[in-house]
């Protein structure tokens, strides 16, 4: 029989091996060491999964089309977008879009059919290497040798706009330039698009526009249907901030 000192014993031994933090595996009271392994899983779980849903809000807010590199470039004010996207690196066929960014997201207006430059695309463009540049650019000024559509772009309407010859499959030149905005790649803004000065030296080309269609590669132009073009003219609004992001599918995907 035991006495009751020996039964005080037992009982502080008893606290001493199975009390808060006993052992090589503390757990919190009346709480098993197997059930945190289900509960630490659960919460890796979710964190992974609110992680992938953040990550796919930020890629809803982009264009369409376009990496997470391309985005950045993109100004935080741009609410107008047009993406002219190129089959593949050394393709002239593209197809342009005009973007909206409404309180929902990107809102894309008809996607129409485009032409670039003869050997596609490049992003480092030099004068007469016959390939668009790749980049984010704003649109500021419009020109033509038509009168003003009524576009909200500044519109310089002068015959220098007479565009005459024959383009690379023969094609008659003229009315290309009947309706033209000019791609701020290496130019002054503020300025006509027929305005030659470059910030970034002669070597690096300049004078690209988006101009009339003429049914054939161009020079480091993209080309529009002419009703796309007049369409473009009324629909830019500098108070949205306009810009092109162009480009063939894989660059601008980065």
């Amino acid at each position: 029989m035991f006495t009751l000192e020996s039964r005080v014993a037992l009982l502080v031994a008893s606290l001493l091996l199975t009390g808060c933090g006993a052992g090589s595996a503390a757990t919190p009271d009346g709480e098993p060491a197997v059930a945190r392994a289900p509960r630490a899983a659960h919460a890796a779980g979710a964190a992974a999964r609110a992680s992938s849903e953040a990550a796919a809000r930020a890629a809803a807010r982009r264009l369409p089309g376009l990496g997470p590199v391309t985005w950045a470039k993109v100004p935080s004010q741009t609410r107008q977008a047009v993406v002219v996207t190129g089959r593949d690196r050394n393709s002239s066929h593209s197809t342009a879009v005009l973007y909206e960014r409404t309180v929902t997201g990107w809102k894309a207006g008809g996607s129409w059919a485009a032409r670039n430059a003869l050997r596609g695309w490049t992003d480092h463009h030099l004068a007469g290497d016959l390939r668009s540049p790749i980049g984010v650019f704003t649109l500021t000024d419009a020109g033509g040798l038509l009168d003003d559509p009524g576009t909200r772009l500044s519109y310089h309407y002068t015959d220098g706009f007479t565009a005459s010859g024959t383009g690379f499959e023969g094609e008659p030149l003229a009315g290309s330039f009947d309706y033209v905005i000019a791609i701020d790649y290496n130019r002054r803004t503020g300025t006509s698009p027929l305005d030659r000065t470059r910030p970034l030296g002669i070597g690096r080309g300049g004078g690209i526009w988006l101009h009339v269609d003429h049914e054939a590669p161009t020079q480091a132009c993209v080309g529009l249907a002419r009703e796309h073009m007049r369409r473009l003219l009324l629909a830019l609004d500098p108070e949205r901030h306009p810009v092109i992001v162009m480009g063939d599918a894989e660059s601008l995907a980065h």
